[in-house]
């Protein structure tokens, strides 16, 4: 296996939905700020890998749109993952393993603003016997959360503990749409959204995009002082249809953690968007009790749709660059109540 590292990352997302800009407006200033992480220009790219959604943008082939950002000439390798972002890393990743290419930049985007988030995302159920009811997305979450509060698995104040340390931990996050944590008890007192889910429990709609640079062996080095190197990357699906597994567990989450090797992960950036699947992910990961989760607020701070997970990733690769951890885990998910899981771990090497 080739020796592959996270060098660059960059971000952006929109607390506002008045004026959001377009897919290209979002792109252009991130890849100019991955250029300049790196010293790279879109000549030193070797392939181009994106993850959005023509449900999302309401339109076929809305990735061609994007490609605009990266411009022209020369002509560019690139491919498209009709998935978050994350999976678009992990193509990426595939690519430069098979030395076809040294770099790889990675990229999503997603504007929710564009219809209703909800209503949108149920198009991803069984097209059978689930899309033609259209379950939303917080409503399905909803039973997944009663079916862990009616087995004893956790309660409501253990979904606001979560909530209150992801929006004070959020404080810290310049990126954050939602931050600022109360008190556990006030979050309680807040009106349902729903049953069992109140507002904070739920993501944010989120318009944004995000972008990521690969590299191996010493064009990694050449670039960075402290690469977060990937020592495992896995991914697992669930069967689609909600009434054949058990809500309260996540099996493609465990086995793709098993694959990826969580031993001795410091921090995890687990792609939870709703309260309680952080609490599904941290035992179906088996993440020890001293691993610090979410320390950007998570995905509760802010969500953009089909960039969330990749933002997980690129969060875990700080805390390398930054030498405030020496392995860390990134998390992404896909698909109704935790269906699809993909793990990527990273470390720093003196």
């Amino acid at each position: 296996m080739r020796e592959v590292a996270v060098v660059g990352f960059a971000q952006r997302q929109m607390e506002e939905f008045d004026g959001s800009p377009t897919c290209v407006e979002l792109l252009v200033p991130l890849f100019a700020e991955c250029y300049e992480q790196t010293g790279w220009s879109r000549r030193d790219i070797g392939f181009w890998c994106s993850g959005s959604s023509d449900y999302l943008a309401g339109r076929s082939f809305s990735f061609v749109q994007a490609v605009d950002a990266i411009g022209v000439i020369p002509p560019v390798n690139e491919s498209h993952v009709e998935m978050d972002a994350a999976w678009a890393l992990y193509e990426a990743w595939l690519k430069i393993q098979t030395g076809e290419v040294d770099t790889a930049l990675v990229y999503g985007f997603g504007k929710s603003s564009a219809g209703v988030l909800r209503r949108t995302l149920s198009l991803q159920l069984d097209p059978y016997t689930m899309t033609p009811l259209w379950p939303d997305t917080v409503s399905l979450a909803g039973l997944q959360a009663r079916a862990g509060i009616d087995a004893g698995l956790w309660d409501e104040r253990a979904m606001a503990e979560v909530a209150n340390r992801s929006l004070t931990d959020a404080e810290k996050n310049e990126y954050a749409v939602r931050k600022g944590g109360s008190s556990v008890e006030e979050l309680l007192a807040r009106p349902m959204y729903a049953d069992p889910l109140r507002k904070h429990d739920c993501a944010p709609v989120t318009d944004g995009a995000a972008a990521m640079v690969l590299a191996a062996g010493d064009r990694a080095r050449e670039v960075c002082d402290r690469p977060a190197w990937i020592t495992g990357f896995s991914h697992y699906v669930d069967p689609i249809s909600m009434g054949t597994r058990d809500l309260t567990r996540s099996p493609s989450a465990a086995r793709a953690a098993a694959a990826a090797g969580t031993e001795g992960v410091e921090v995890a950036e687990l792609h939870a968007p709703f309260s309680h699947q952080e609490l599904v992910l941290k035992r179906e990961l088996g993440l020890a009790d001293d691993v610090v989760v979410n320390p950007s607020g998570g995905a509760l701070a802010g969500n953009p749709m089909f960039t969330g997970g990749l933002i997980r990733f690129g969060e875990a690769a700080k805390k390398v660059w930054q030498g405030d951890a020496s392995r860390v885990l990134g998390h992404a998910t896909s698909g109704p109540a935790l269906q699809q899981n993909i793990v990527c771990t990273m470390e720093g090497r003196n």
